[in-house]
């Protein structure tokens, strides 16, 4: 595939230059591994929930890191195990799982149950960027209504 033409996007609008990164990221196979398996879950307007199956894993061997824009769940086993299978299902391996956040979107808490780990996010809009009534003045130029307001 030769990439996509995301040009009649940007037709209307502004400041979606990440988008191409974003979609070019996405579509590149991630090391072609699944590993851990995960849901993201809705859990309200404005709520998610990541929930990683981590069976084997304690709450000492799972790091979360949030550093901009991206997520990222780790998990290392410390126990080194001297013990001879015949069979191993259980991975245990090491691994480590990035997801992009959206703007605003911030990690609220953790927590290990039952050898699933969720990660509570939410989208926090902040005041300035919520959606606000602009006064239209009559009879008055836009540069004028600028000068009074200084």
């Amino acid at each position: 595939m030769d990439g996509f033409d995301f040009s009649p996007l940007f037709r209307s609008t502004i400041g979606f230059d990440h988008l191409m990164r974003l979609a070019d990221s996405a579509t590149r196979v991630e090391n072609g591994t699944s590993y851990p398996p995960y849901n993201i879950e809705v859990t309200g307007e404005n709520s998610y929930r990541l929930t990683m199956a981590v069976a084997g894993f304690s709450a000492d061997d799972l790091d979360i890191t949030v550093k901009e824009s991206e997520l990222l769940v780790s998990g290392r086993s410390k126990k080194e195990e001297a013990a001879e299978y015949l069979h191993r299902g259980l991975a245990r391996r090491a691994f480590d799982r990035r997801f992009q956040l959206a703007d605003h979107i911030k990690v609220t808490g953790a927590g290990l149950e039952n050898g699933l780990l969720h990660v509570d996010l939410v989208r926090e809009i902040p005041e300035a960027m919520k959606p606000r009534k602009i006064a239209i003045a009559q009879g008055t130029a836009p540069e004028q209504i600028a000068q009074k307001a200084a």
